[in-house]
């Protein structure tokens, strides 16, 4: 039976009514041209503090953004109410392109990555010289995940009160990565200029494990005070203090500080090794000759001819390798 005679236009059709009484869907998004923009804190539970001018204000993301998530060191634009008042909040409707990311995996069997912190140009890699023990597999791949994401590694050994610096610095001699040596004292003594010096004009991230006095290094470097605490005897292992990444300014506007929780592992799933010789400039040249997807550690590898020639150093060489190698071996290996 036909439902509808030969006139579509008909008055008498029905037509069905929107249930829910909202306008119909549209493709077409705003595009927040009178939005401020703003610079991601902290996140806490799906709320972001984000500065905007010279006050913090908490702010939510937007649904417009889908999936697309914010993470501390974003530059965002910002809707709503940005008074930075008791009980507001404003909306984050877009996150801009980022110059930099620093990811990481918990594992590298494990291909969901975790954004650490976006824009940051140094990556300060802190480890103490003595309680807990230095760690050498977990700096190599800090080091790779900075290569990787185009970051400057900086190492800060801290605690060289109880240990000599020269053994641990002796094996990352070949890669030329700058480092600072700090004491315990020196930094209760709020001393911690040389650190500073280091950091000026940058965004620098600060990752190590726990117990390694990390944020004991940023309390010195900045007013903001974070609380600490102390390593476990029996364990060697330090608590959990830092929850949760926070960038803090350093004094005068010179920089920003993103202080993150400690970690107890770095995967690298996420790491192309064919972008971790590009912080290699001089072994880049000698790879021309290598074949087509080489891994820079086969008997083919054009790079060992290259070293032998006198072109590059063999120990960055080893270096390179030692780094690459980080990905198919566990840190406990």
């Amino acid at each position: 039976m036909r439902r509808y005679g030969k006139n579509p236009d008909e008055d008498d059709i029905r037509v069905r009514p929107n249930r829910k009484g909202n306008r119909p869907r549209t493709n077409i998004r705003p595009k927040h041209e009178d939005a401020s923009e703003g610079f991601v804190l902290t996140v806490d539970r799906g709320r972001l503090h984000v500065l905007v001018e010279d006050r913090t204000i908490i702010a939510m993301k937007a649904r417009e953004l889908g999936r697309k998530g914010a993470v501390v060191g974003d530059r965002v634009a910002v809707v709503g109410d940005l008074s930075g008042a008791k009980d507001t909040l404003a909306r984050i409707v877009r996150v801009e392109e980022r110059s930099s990311v620093l990811r990481r995996t918990a594992d590298d069997d494990d291909p969901y990555e975790r954004v650490v912190v976006a824009n940051a140009d140094q990556l300060a890699i802190v480890t103490a010289l003595a309680d807990p023990e230095p760690r050498p597999r977990l700096i190599d791949r800090c080091l790779v995940a900075a290569y990787d994401a185009g970051l400057e590694p900086l190492l800060v050994l801290t605690k060289s009160d109880l240990a000599s610096p020269d053994k641990l610095l002796e094996s990352y001699g070949a890669l030329g990565v700058p480092h600072v040596v700090t004491s315990r004292e020196e930094l209760a003594a709020g001393a911690a200029e040389r650190v500073r010096e280091r950091l000026t004009d940058r965004v620098t991230a600060f990752v190590g494990h726990s117990g390694v006095g990390k944020t004991t290094l940023v309390n010195a470097l900045v007013e903001r005070q974070r609380a600490t605490g102390h390593v476990n005897a029996v364990t060697g292992r330090g608590r959990h203090t830092t929850t949760s990444a926070l960038a803090l300014p350093l004094p005068g506007d010179t920089g920003w500080v993103i202080d993150t929780p400690g970690v107890r592992s770095f995967g690298l799933h996420h790491v192309d090794p064919s972008r971790v010789i590009l912080a290699f400039p001089d072994l880049v040249p000698g790879t021309e000759d290598c074949p087509r997807a080489c891994s820079h550690d086969e008997p083919d590898c054009a790079l060992d001819q290259w070293v032998t020639d006198g072109h590059a150093d063999p120990q960055r060489l080893y270096s390179l390798r030692r780094l690459l190698a980080t990905r198919e071996r566990r840190e406990g290996d």
